[in-house]
């Protein structure tokens, strides 16, 4: 466990960001300067507290090392796979649930023309990744038999590679039978919202394995994890499990590609997720891409209540373009043309309201 956490926060972006950081001011996010920022949030379990890079100088040695050492991560470039590019961000995942029971498509695109018929509306409409999944997690859902799984996924995962080959293909999984028939497949991501804890032969099937694995947090099972979950630090409980399943993964050598998610409604309640979404920046001190998936979650009926919707679009775009402005990677998501319209606005917006504030002013007499 550590002693003190580091997060990048007061971020900038498009061309004030590269501006800032070409004199200095500012430091690149995951080597991408088109987000940079100039302070950092030092956090312990018992306070936090804010500084400026500029001003790390007045910290104690040792605690100046840490954080600098932290800083050494966060700013370094982050390496691509395949057409996954981190120097882009966002990276969208378009969710197909091929499941009778998932908590808001189930039985929708469960038949085989359907689902590549949707796989071929979300790609052309910003998705470069598709994740795929024949069981449901969602609260209280049931366990299905592998084989059944598999018989649900497999048509769609054959077809996948063939059709549309320069998308990513991820696998949404607990199973080790699905994993070695999809990575058969050319499979590129393995989803597996247990951690591969559920399936123990997972690991023989990923090890080594040229594909991203996704550390995933979750406290309990899909059957118990909404039965009053509870943290010490939500926060810095997630970090602490995604350090120590970086080192497993790192100790067993397995192919180091990882890629991290805090598990938005996995075993969290209101609190804690809003918690998670408000300091996520804190895992980039991890060094490796982060997922989220906020889409059509609870969390935004418990906040919107009355004027809630059936596929909560308002509230999820308004989490994801607040976890972008942190920097998040990955985005797991039902509307994949309406989160790319709000997110091309949002950036436009940003970039063009940020380029007047430097230009000078032309006053009128």
């Amino acid at each position: 466990m550590r002693r003190y956490y580091t997060r990048a926060c007061n971020f900038y972006y498009g061309k004030e960001s590269k501006i800032l950081i070409n004199n200095k001011k500012s430091l690149p996010l995951n080597g991408n300067k088109k987000i940079s920022f100039d302070s950092v949030e030092i956090i312990s379990r018992k306070s936090r507290r804010k500084i400026l890079i500029k001003d790390l100088d007045k910290l104690p040695k040792l605690l100046k090392k840490n954080i600098k050492f932290d800083l050494g991560i966060i700013t370094s470039k982050k390496k691509n796979f395949a057409n996954l590019n981190f120097q882009k961000i966002p990276n969208i995942m378009g969710i197909l649930n091929l499941t009778p029971d998932s908590f808001s498509d189930g039985g929708k695109f469960n038949n085989s023309k359907k689902a590549l018929n949707q796989i071929s509306k979300m790609i052309d409409s910003g998705a470069d990744i598709i994740d795929i999944g024949g069981e449901s997690t969602r609260p209280g859902s049931k366990i299905i038999f592998p084989k059944k799984e598999w018989q649900r996924v497999s048509r769609v995962i054959g077809k996948f590679k063939k059709k549309f080959p320069k998308t990513l293909l991820s696998i949404d999984t607990r199973k080790s039978l699905v994993v070695k028939n999809a990575i058969k497949k050319k499979a590129d991501i393995i989803n597996d919202v247990s951690c591969f804890k559920f399936d123990k032969e997972i690991y023989k099937e990923i090890k080594n394995r040229n594909v991203w694995k996704v550390i995933h947090h979750m406290q309990g099972t899909p059957q118990t994890m909404q039965v009053n979950p509870k943290y010490d630090n939500v926060l810095l409980d997630i970090y602490d499990f995604f350090e120590e399943e970086i080192k497993k993964i790192k100790k067993d050598n397995y192919s180091y590609k990882v890629i991290l998610d805090p598990g938005i409604g996995f075993g969290k309640n209101l609190k804690h997720n809003l918690m998670i979404l408000n300091k996520i920046s804190l895992f980039h001190s991890l060094g490796f891409p982060v997922l989220i998936g906020t889409s059509r979650k609870r969390f935004i009926n418990q906040i919107s209540k009355y004027f809630d919707s059936k596929e909560r679009l308002g509230g999820t775009l308004s989490s994801i373009l607040f976890s972008l402005s942190q920097g998040v990677q990955i985005f797991r998501i039902h509307n994949v043309r309406e989160i790319k319209q709000g997110i091309l606005v949002f950036e436009n917006l940003l970039n063009k309201w940020k380029k007047n504030i430097l230009e000078p002013m032309e006053l009128e007499e």
